[in-house]
């Protein structure tokens, strides 16, 4: 079973071209989603979050979010620490989704494959694309989001022109017809590879 990486920065849409392909019957594993979720869970990743951030990591609701982005944006030492803590464990998690699925492969939506150099743990990459303005709009969207904090995480991804000369496929995700046309002609050429 391929495995296929589909990732872009923040506000490129990555979501919506994973629920396209969710649509054609694909299995989607969210990194992100699931990395939150077992930031929750584990008490091992809780602990070592707690030792790296400090009490304010946490909060009796759970994961403190905001607390814990406002750290790892302005300190990018914060940021790969909390990844090297984070991205085993989601692996691990992953890899026990993977022997659950029965497809001609699966799809697995990660912000920062590049970032991290992960690039060699899939058969193929598929990039998501957006113009920059149209990405600060769509951040703009989130809850508690401002320009500012748009702009910092922006900075800390790479840029697009660097992740596009690596990607097998690129999704500029800006029309979402033509979106759904890209997504419907790679998954053709997954299937018959």
């Amino acid at each position: 079973m391929k495995i296929v990486g589909l990732t872009g920065g923040i506000g490129s849409g990555k979501t919506t071209v994973a629920e396209m392909f969710l649509a054609l019957e694909i299995p989607i594993y969210i990194a992100d989603v699931e990395a939150k979720a077992l930031m929750n869970r584990s008490k091992v990743i809780r602990r070592k979050l707690i030792q790296l951030f400090g009490r304010k990591a946490y909060s009796k609701q759970g994961l403190n979010k905001a607390f814990i982005a406002s750290k790892i944006f302005e300190d990018k030492s914060l940021l790969e620490a909390m990844n090297a803590i984070v991205h085993p464990k989601v692996g691990q998690h992953f890899k026990r989704w993977l022997k659950k699925q029965n497809a001609p492969y699966v799809i697995k939506e990660v912000a920062i494959i590049y970032e991290i150099g992960a690039e060699k743990e899939y058969d193929v990459i598929i990039l998501v694309t957006a113009d920059k303005t149209e990405r600060i709009t769509r951040i703009l969207s989130r809850e508690g989001m401002t320009k500012s904090k748009a702009l910092a995480i922006i900075k800390n991804q790479l840029p697009d022109e660097d992740k596009m000369q690596k990607a097998d496929f690129v999704i500029n995700n800006e029309d979402l017809v033509e979106t759904n046309r890209q997504v419907l002609k790679i998954h053709r050429e997954l299937l018959n590879a």
